[in-house]
C-alpha cells in the first residue's frame, strides 16, 4: 500500500466541496455531505480454500491500521465507532443519514476522526460484503454526524 497516495486522496477529499446529487467520481463516490473512496482493492476470492482470503482481511485490517497511526498525527486519537448498531436501525426501517446507511451494509466499523482544518468527519474502514468480493480500504469525508 502507497501510504503517501492514500493521504494525498484523503486530504483531497477533505478539500473538495460535495456534491448536490449521488454520482461517480475519479477516486469512487460522493452525495449530499459526503466523499468515499477505494484506497486500495484487493482481488476477489471465488476459488480457493480460505486461506488467501483469511490473510488478506489480515493485510487491509494491517493497512488500515497502519494509515490510523499516520492520521493520528495529524488529528490525534481516533474514535473507533462501531456500525453494528446503525445496519440493526436500518433494517427496523429508521432512516439514516449517507454515507452511514450505506457504509453500515459493508463495514463493521470505522476509524473516526473530526478534522480541525476542514471541520468535517473523516472515517477509515475494510469493506466487505460477501466472502467471494473483494476487499476495500475505503477513506470517507463527510460533514454528516455518525448516527
Amino acid at each position: 500500500m502507497d501510504i503517501a497516495k492514500c493521504l494525498s486522496v484523503v486530504d483531497l477529499l477533505c478539500a473538495r466541496e460535495f456534491p448536490t446529487a449521488h454520482g461517480r467520481t475519479d477516486h469512487g463516490e460522493s452525495g449530499p455531505g459526503y466523499h468515499m473512496a477505494a484506497l486500495r482493492t484487493s482481488g476477489d476470492f471465488w476459488e480457493g480454500d480460505g486461506t488467501e482470503w483469511e490473510e488478506t482481511a489480515a493485510q487491509y485490517e494491517a493497512d488500515r491500521d497502519g494509515l490510523t497511526e499516520r492520521l493520528t498525527d495529524r488529528w490525534g486519537p481516533p474514535q473507533r465507532f462501531s456500525l453494528r448498531s446503525v445496519l440493526v436501525r436500518t433494517m427496523e426501517g429508521e432512516e439514516i443519514e449517507e454515507p452511514w446507511a450505506g457504509l453500515s451494509e459493508h463495514v463493521p466499523d470505522v476509524h473516526l476522526w473530526r478534522a480541525c482544518a476542514s471541520d468535517r468527519w473523516v472515517a477509515l474502514g475494510v469493506s466487505h460484503g460477501y466472502e467471494e468480493l473483494p476487499f476495500r480500504l475505503l477513506g470517507i469525508v463527510t460533514e454528516v454526524d455518525p448516527p
